[in-house]
């Protein structure tokens, strides 16, 4: 059976062309750390390498999520994204725990000359391109994690390459050359404060946690104040991916009050969909259930019962 292949949107042209402009910066920044011994030129020049490798994911994800659900992969590819933002983010706070030991190694034992104008230089470019490609992914990462994550790493190495510039007028001025490690300490202070919250996001996403801007209570509480839901139970809410998310729970109905049970799951529907925008929820309506009190259902017991002999299922598991 073939597959039709999306033609290449606007944003895969302009990940691709950050790739080469990335590039670019990366041999530049590493020749000249090299060469006047500037661990801030270094420093720059690995982080951008590691935005490299963010942008490749990036470029990577977007293509695999574009491509429709299988029968395999019956959600489709949205989840790349999220995975490829998870490892961008760690692969930053790993970065940035390197630069610091270098940095304090550096402290001790500080070098006797770096030439701050060329450092300058150098860093003024990448700094002129950093900004340039954090520009082409803008539009892209106002809703898509993945994209944010790369943009992110673009604008952090921008910023990054300010400080090593303003780093290389301190030298050129005062010929203190303690000045590069301290301000790499500075710039992993920078990573760190900016790669947490895109780690926190994405690995929430694959531990399938509720989605921070909605609250659990609070959607039982609107659900159990629509005539005849008597009980909501049995309820998960995860996202695919920050745009797509998903909810399936128990509703247990006062038949006394909505004879039809049936009658009851457009309202549900609606309210879901109008207060909390989620579009994508399997209901399951009840007439009775002795189990009440249960919120959320402890999945414990299924990888329990993985272990032993196979038993006839049963209509509800707790």
């Amino acid at each position: 059976m073939s597959h039709s292949h999306p033609p290449p949107t606007p944003l895969t042209r302009r990940l691709k062309l950050g790739l080469v402009l990335n590039g670019i910066i990366i041999l530049a920044e590493f020749i000249g750390g090299y060469w006047t011994n500037s661990l801030g030129l270094i420093s720059d020049a690995s982080h951008n390498l590691i935005d490299q490798g963010s942008l490749l994911l990036a470029l990577y994800a977007h293509i695999l999520a574009s491509q429709p659900a299988t029968e395999n992969r019956t959600f489709g590819y949205h989840r790349a994204g999220t995975i490829a933002a998870f490892l961008n983010s760690l692969t930053l706070l790993l970065t940035g725990l390197i630069i610091a030991g270098i940095a304090f190694y550096r402290i001790m034992t500080p070098l006797e000359h770096i030439p701050g104008l060329w450092v300058m230089g150098i860093a003024g470019i990448s700094m002129v391109a950093n900004f340039g490609v954090a520009w082409l992914l803008q539009q892209g990462a106002k809703n898509d994690l993945n994209i944010r994550g790369a943009f992110l790493h673009m604008m952090m190495d921008a910023w990054m390459s300010v400080g090593v510039i303003l780093c290389g007028l301190g030298i050129a001025l005062t010929q203190l050359t303690i000045l590069d490690p301290i301000i790499s300490l500075v710039l992993v202070v920078v990573i760190v404060k900016g790669s947490w919250p895109l780690f926190r996001e994405s690995l929430d996403i694959l531990l399938e946690s509720t989605p921070p801007h909605l609250n659990t209570s609070t959607i039982v509480n609107r659900l159990e104040s629509i005539p005849g839901v008597k009980k909501v139970h049995d309820l998960h809410i995860w996202s695919v991916e920050p745009r797509i998310i998903m909810l399936t729970c128990h509703v247990l109905v006062d038949t006394e009050t909505v004879p039809d049970k049936d009658l009851l799951l457009q309202p549900i529907q609606t309210l879901l969909s109008s207060q909390f925008g989620i579009h994508h929820l399997t209901i399951q309506l009840e007439t009775e259930c002795p189990e009440t009190e249960i919120l959320h259902c402890n999945l414990n017991h299924l990888t329990k019962e993985s272990s032993k002999e196979p038993t006839l299922p049963h209509a509800h598991h707790h």
